[in-house]
């Protein structure tokens, strides 16, 4: 086992050996060494944000409530059982006020210490909780902060200490408890006589031995916890001589304590007796072996890249549709059922994982709703930059911005407690613990071996070993959801994490893409178009090849190739945007591994020839034709009464509709005219692209970055300099004007300036907190002192009217 001597003192003016007061929290954490701090800060990075002025302010920081749940929340099972062994075994109300031994520890756990240097259990959990703070050593023992015992009132489900409850009972019934426990005790008082009484094994165990079958029966439902106990009237007056039954028995005894007007409880010492002073019925210090299938890991590279490729195919061919046709946002800010279904067809998938691939495209900030008033879902400018890069790092961007979301797409279709649905994009799945459950979930699977796909039961069962005390209703559904959306994105295969996951998940995104790259399938720059009027992709097409075949061809069906089809419309629509019959040709001609088909070059030699022939102009608005017969065809149709038509000359007919509304009606019609500019010239343009700015994203707590810790572990030991270094006051004038006492300031701040020393200033901030500054003066003039700030480690312009005080620093500081 490690000893734990008692820290040295680190020249604190209250605390260690030459004050002649014991150590505390806060000493034993200014003598921690920088490496110990700077790991402090990267294993609980709530502590440094903002950074606290000084080692003071860390050590309250660090034994708040909030911060010490957010601690406790990130131990595993073993390591939190020890930390509950040094709370009940240390605590200051015991007969023992300076903590656990840890031998203690290890006799309670029931653990033999390895004889290997750094494979004892027990040592790595005390070396944890250490690093960590939530145990700090004192004389050779192990003490738990303050706040523990408040957080944990119960560890290892043991009661309190049995001074606890007697001091909250009236004093006649504990002067008689000690009468009939302790009748010649030279205690101070009766609580002390049977308290003292109470942590004697040998007295206990006569006191057990003097009970009945029910009254063992009833110690042991309360040995393993919990503690308590319901009866009627637990505050009754009892003594050996009236006790009548087998609770009277054990209240008369002192064996149970009422600490409430209907419960009793089993004191601590008396459970650890009771346990032969184990302290938990099962101990285990490594978690559950994973159980399930293993797979092989170059097919489950395969799986996972094709997903990968798979949802960056959905998403661009979703994003790109919603550049011509967005949908619309709904009051509340979601998307409607429609056209949730609407993009499922668009990309092939079930509305489960459409929602999923919304939720991440909106939270990569691809997607974004626009800014009028009807508002509707649209790309944003981030998306065409998105669409730029390679496809490993478009998969990246979206699988860090889905693990950084607090929105949990498989609430979508849920309802709240009014009855509200909740829509896909819209309020009500933010869940803030998902994040975490995200990273729990992936990091649990990276810990087993490659190619294990392991059982849903078996990945719980290690997660509530890894993370006991977030173990909830809400956390199981979120790991549940956690594990499909990651098959879903990429991220595993066949139920077991990709080899290109792993790096990722460590931070290494090259490392990872570089895996991926070699998996996911190259862009192509060619088709095969088939006589059939189709166009079949093989795999992914180059950004501008794939642009342009959706402008000519409706994409037809999806999957290991995507076939495009070429009709009447998609041609037309090619034509609209200005693409002319020799473009679309040579494109296909250049792009085309097989020869275009006749029917195909037919197609678009007919369709350009027919384009354009009709054009709309403004009259209200006006038909005009190079063909006479067509015009007459036009006005003798009865299709088109409601359009009233007039024919002013072979070529020309006018029409009191808009040149919008004849356009759109002769569309239906099926003439399809070209609207026509000022001077008689087509207007032909490509389709609106609109985009919209995207949301700012949720700021998402990560592990400490470690050259962010040391710099805050810097600027901690400057303001702890400034908060203890010696030092000696300089008078100011404080009944004199505001100016004289300025003056003085500046004399002395003058003469320090002259000497190249340092002095210390109070100041008061922007914000109006009093701190404390080490300073070296460059410069006083025009009421500011600039100098560097060392415990900045920068320089600042101080106000003087600002300054509350100074002081020269000692000759030996």
């Amino acid at each position: 086992m490690t000893h734990y001597a008692r820290p040295e003192s680190s020249g604190d003016s209250t605390d260690g050996p030459s004050s002649g007061r014991r150590p505390t929290f806060t000493s034993w954490l200014r003598s921690r060494s920088d490496e110990e701090l700077t790991a402090l800060l990267r294993a609980r990075p709530d502590l440094a944000r903002p950074v606290p002025a000084d080692i003071g302010a860390l050590a309250h920081r660090a034994t708040s409530r909030n911060a010490t749940l957010r601690a406790l929340e990130r131990l595993d099972r073993f390591t939190l059982q020890v930390l509950e062994s040094v709370v009940a075994l240390g605590d200051d109300r015991l007969s023992e006020p300076v903590g656990a031994l840890p031998a203690d520890l290890a006799h309670g756990l029931g653990l033999t210490p390895s004889t290997r240097p750094g494979t004892d259990p027990l040592d790595a959990a005390l070396g944890t909780l250490m690093a960590q703070a939530l145990v700090w050593p004192d004389q050779g023992r192990l003490r738990p902060v303050q706040v523990l015992r408040e957080l944990l009132p119960h560890p290892a489900r043991l009661g309190p200490p049995a001074r606890v409850p007697l001091a909250a009972l009236p004093h006649g019934t504990v002067k008689r408890l000690a009468d009939d426990l302790v009748p010649h005790s030279t205690a101070e008082s009766p609580v002390e006589s049977v308290a003292t009484a109470l942590s004697d094994p040998d007295r206990i165990r006569a006191l057990v031995a003097q009970v009945d079958a029910p009254a063992h029966r009833l110690l042991d439902s309360l040995t393993w916890g919990p503690p308590n106990g319901t009866v009627t009237d637990a505050r009754r007056e009892v003594s050996l001589a009236t006790a009548s039954s087998p609770v009277d028995s054990l209240i008369a005894r002192g064996l149970l304590l009422p600490t409430g007007d209907d419960t009793l409880t089993l004191p601590r010492e008396i459970g650890l007796f009771l346990r032969s002073g184990s302290l938990f019925q099962d101990v285990g210090t490594t978690p559950p072996a994973f159980e399930g299938r293993s797979v092989e890991p170059d097919t489950v590279s395969r799986a996972a890249a094709g997903q990968a490729f798979v949802v960056l195919r959905a998403v661009e061919e979703l994003m790109e549709r919603w550049s011509q046709e967005p949908a619309a946002v709904l009051r509340n800010g979601g998307l409607g059922v429609r056209d949730l279904r609407r993009a499922a067809q668009s990309m092939d998938t079930d509305d489960t994982t459409t929602a999923l691939l919304l939720e991440t495209a909106r939270a990569a900030g691809l997607l974004a709703p626009d800014d009028r008033l009807s508002g509707e879902w649209l790309p944003t400018r981030e998306y065409d930059l998105w669409r730029e890069s390679p496809p490993e790092r478009r998969w990246s961007r979206l699988v860090r911005a889905w693990a950084d979301s607090d929105r949990v797409p498989s609430l979508a279709g849920s309802q709240d407690s009014g009855g509200r649905v909740h829509n896909v994009l819209g309020p009500g799945l933010v869940r803030p613990a998902a994040p975490q459950a995200r990273r729990d979930v992936l990091t649990e699977l990276a810990t087993a071996e490659p190619g294990t796909a392991p059982e849903t039961e078996s990945l719980m069962s290690r997660l509530a070993w890894r993370h006991p005390r977030r173990q909830s209703p809400l956390y199981t559904e979120l790991v549940e959801a956690t594990v499909a959306e990651a098959a879903a994105l990429g991220l595993t295969g066949m139920g077991a994490l990709a080899a290109h996951a792993r790096p990722w998940l460590s931070g290494d995104e090259d490392a990872s893409d570089a895996l991926l790259s070699t998996e996911l399938p190259q862009p192509l720059d060619y088709v095969l178009v088939q006589g059939d009027m189709t166009a079949v992709a093989p795999g992914p097409l180059v950004t501008e090849l794939a642009r342009e075949l959706a402008l000519t061809a409706d994409v037809e069906s999806t999957g290991g190739a995507t076939v495009y089809r070429f009709t009447e419309s998609s041609v037309r629509r090619a034509l609209d945007a200005g693409r002319g019959v020799a473009d679309l040709t040579a494109m296909l001609e250049r792009h085309s591994r097989t020869p275009l088909p006749q029917a195909l070059r037919y197609l678009i030699l007919d369709m350009g020839r027919r384009h354009g022939r009709l054009r709309a102009g403004a009259a209200s608005s006006y038909l005009r034709c190079d063909e006479p017969a067509l015009l007459t065809e036009l006005v003798g149709d009865r299709r088109a009464t409601d359009l009233e038509l007039v024919l002013l000359a072979p070529t020309v007919v006018v029409s009191g509709l808009t040149r919008a509304a004849l356009m759109e009606r002769l569309s239906r019609l099926g003439y399809h005219p070209v609207a026509e500019s000022g001077d008689g010239t087509m207007r032909l343009s490509r389709p609106e692209i609109r985009r919209a700015e995207p949301d700012a994203g949720p700021s998402v707590e990560h592990t400490g970055d470690p050259e962010l810790a040391r710099a805050a572990v810097r600027a901690l030991r400057a303001g702890d300099e400034a908060a203890t270094i010696a030092r000696v006051p300089v008078e100011l004038p404080e009944n004199s004007s505001a100016a004289a006492r300025v003056n003085a300031l500046v004399e002395v701040l003058e003469r320090v300036l002259a000497d190249e020393r340092r002095v210390w200033i109070g100041y008061t901030d922007t914000d109006g907190r009093q701190v404390s500054r080490i300073v070296v003066p460059t410069r006083v003039d025009g009421g500011f002192l600039t100098a560097h700030d060392t415990t900045r480690d920068a320089v600042h312009r101080f106000a003087l009217h600002r300054v509350t005080g100074v002081a020269e620093l000692s000759a030996d500081s």
